[in-house]
């Protein structure tokens, strides 16, 4: 099986890497990861001056992490000193750079750390115009050779005239999606936000952003077809790998998901990948990225059917159904007269066993 990717122009031997954060914010921890078999490596944003980091910074839930960290608490010195001559003696595969977040810092960092990247990625401040970008782009590319992505954030209003003026600039591609925010967490019992910056308020990653990062991803590759995009927000499994891949995704990152599970889930994931890739029918990623993702609305009504097989009469369907068009008699009976063929028991069903709506 041919897991083999390219982003910019990196060959990666698979599609499979962390995104920045605090998992590989510094040498040790990149070694580990690095280990696992992952298809590049990537830093932890990296400033002028090292961040100072509110304790705490991170708040897990099953399906998000709420997060207050911010870039490396590192100045860059003590990675052009001690952490990246590390990583380059032991790492084999591509490494990514990240940086952040200004114009000047950005160009004195790409300068320093140049020698020590196969590729950087930029993350820009949240309020930035659009000239601006474009500006810091310019200098970026001015200033290195490498490839260059840009990390959007959920502040980015225009997504696609974004991304033509980075790509008109010189950028080679783009990571979706950043955390999104800001978001917030409540102690009932104290009354009290216990997590956040001063107003109370943190960002949210991990699965529960899958879906607008799927989306977001699919409407960049609608618009620019031959821009690498590196995609982010939500990756937990080897099908949601490949679910990105069919979006219009080169690569992935994944971060949160392995705060949540713990960080053996990398080595799960490219364990799984070729059997599940195989599974779906497909013979490598290149495959997968070629493939025409199917869409379209359709407005006529289809009704679900049960397989009695299947069914274990837990009664899911019946409680969310918001038409009260279903009862349970030992197995489903759909009304077709109150049946608004929404399809919601359909995606609810824990066995698949009701079809015929979505």
């Amino acid at each position: 099986m041919d897991l083999s990717t390219t982003i910019g122009e990196l060959k990666l031997k698979n599609p499979l890497m962390p995104a920045s954060g605090p998992l590989v914010s510094d040498d040790n921890k990149i070694n580990i990861l690095a280990s696992f078999g992952l298809g590049a490596m990537v830093t932890k944003t990296i400033g002028i001056k090292g961040a100072m980091v509110p304790k705490p910074c991170i708040y897990g839930g099953n399906n998000k992490v709420l997060n207050l960290n911010l870039w490396s608490e590192y100045p860059h010195e003590k990675w052009t000193e001690d952490f990246l001559p590390n990583i380059k003696s032991f790492l084999k595969e591509p490494l990514i750079i990240s940086i952040g977040y200004n114009k000047e810092d950005i160009i004195v960092l790409i300068s320093k750390l140049d020698k020590y990247a196969d590729g950087f990625e930029i993350s820009l401040d949240y309020n930035i115009d659009l000239k601006e970008v474009g500006d810091i782009v310019k200098l970026a590319r001015k200033t290195t050779t490498k490839p260059i992505f840009i990390k959007i954030n959920n502040y980015i209003r225009n997504l696609l005239e974004f991304i033509k003026i980075i790509k008109i600039n010189g950028a080679n591609g783009i990571v979706a999606v950043h955390s999104l925010g800001p978001a917030m967490v409540i102690d009932l019992n104290e009354r009290a936000v216990k997590f956040g910056n001063e107003k109370g308020e943190s960002y949210v990653s991990g699965p529960i952003v899958k879906p607008f990062a799927l989306a977001t991803i699919n409407l960049i590759r609608g618009n620019f077809k031959d821009f690498t995009i590196i995609g982010s927000g939500g990756v937990s499994s080897a099908e949601d790998v490949i679910e990105f891949l069919l979006c219009g995704a080169d690569a992935v990152q994944m971060s949160s998901s392995a705060m949540i599970h713990g960080r053996e889930l990398y080595k799960e994931i490219l364990k799984e990948l070729p059997t599940t890739l195989e599974k779906y029918g497909f013979s490598s990623i290149e495959e997968v990225k070629n493939t025409r993702l199917k869409k379209g609305v359709k407005f006529a009504s289809s009704y679900p059917m049960v397989n009695n097989n299947k069914c274990i009469s837990c009664k899911i369907c019946e409680k969310v159904c918001p038409c009260f068009a279903i009862t349970i008699n030992k197995y489903p009976i759909f009304n077709k007269s109150l049946c608004f063929s929404c399809g919601l028991c359909e995606s609810r069903c824990p066995q698949k066993a009701i079809t015929g709506v979505i």
